[in-house]
Parts: C-alpha cells; structure tokens; sequence
C-alpha cells in the first residue's frame, strides 16, 4: 500500500501530489516544487536535511509523482537489468526511508501530545484536588452553620415558648386586676 509523500520540512508538511524536488543524497529531501524548494535551494546549494553540498547537476531533480505511460515505458528502456535492478533498489530504499522519516515524525508527535497529555492530566488532578478540598472545607462550614441555626431555631423557640408564658401570665393578671377592680368598687 503505497501513502502519500509529504514534504520533509518541518514547517511545511504538505502532501506531495504533482510534483518533488529530490536530492541524491542519504536523506532523500522531498520538497514541494514551488515554495520550499525555491526558498531552500535558492541560497546554497546544501541538503537541508544533511547539509551536503549539492554540486552534481543530478543531486537536485524535479520529478513527476505521476509519470506517464510513455515515460514509464522509455526511462530504463536499454539499461542493463543489473542497472534497471540498481535503480529499483535505490527507489525502494527512498521510500523505506521516507516511510521510516514519517514514522519518526508520527511518533514525535504522539510523544508530544502524551507529553501535554500527561501535564494536563497532572494539572486536572490538581485542580479535582483542590476543589474537593475546597468541597470539604464549605461542607463542614455548611454543617457548622446548620447546627448555629438550629441552636438559634431552640433559641427562638424558648423565647417564644416563655413569651407565650408571660402572656399568659399577663392576660390572668390583667383579668384578676380588672376583677378586683370591678369587684373592689
């Protein structure tokens, strides 16, 4: 299963879809045509992978990701196949190599977002902590609370229950006072 080749520049990333620019050395650059290639290849000629100097003319090719037929057909017509074979295992190990590159790439990354992961997951704790923390402390200032409002609802309670007593009181006074003054008379 053939995958798609991207551009082995870390601020670029882009899928290769027409177009590459290939260097021959161990590092097999592979850059969009337009962009990166331009801005890398236009101050010196190094891979900017390896940093080799560039300085055969076939070091830095253009090539179509998509050949036609006629130019599969005409590229190694006439070589040897000890030449044709040379080529194919050069091609083949090109991929290995950019297989293996965005593998690492890949891998990189999941490590870099389990790294966030891991902090976010310790920050998440930290803050469950503290809030339950927090939860405990307001449940038992809720609970303290609760037993003052009690405390204060018998308070009420007594005086109400020893006003309601005084009242009382105060009616059989005031009716004795009123029979005594009525009856003193």
């Amino acid at each position: 299963m053939d995958s798609d080749l991207k551009c082995n520049r870390l601020t670029c990333r882009r899928s290769l879809s027409d177009k590459a620019v290939v260097v021959s050395t161990t590092s097999s650059v592979l850059k969009p045509v337009v962009d990166c290639a331009n801005e890398l290849f236009n101050a010196a000629r190094l891979c900017p992978a390896c940093e080799t100097n560039l300085t055969e003319p076939d070091d830095v090719v253009v090539c179509s990701l998509h050949p036609t037929n006629d130019y599969k057909t005409s590229v190694l017509s006439g070589l040897t196949p000890s030449i044709i074979l040379e080529i194919c295992s050069r091609a083949i190990s090109f991929w290995q190599y950019q297989v293996h590159q965005e593998n690492t790439f890949q891998q990189a990354i999941v490590r870099n977002l389990n790294d966030k992961n891991a902090q976010l997951q310790k920050q998440l704790d930290n803050v469950v902590r503290e809030a339950n923390g927090e939860i405990h402390l307001l449940n038992g200032k809720r609970e303290e609370l609760e037993r003052d409002l009690e405390l204060e609802r018998r308070k009420v309670r007594e005086l109400q229950d020893g006003s309601r007593e005084r009242d009382k009181e105060y009616a059989k006074l005031k009716v004795s006072i009123i029979h005594h003054i009525v009856m003193g008379q």
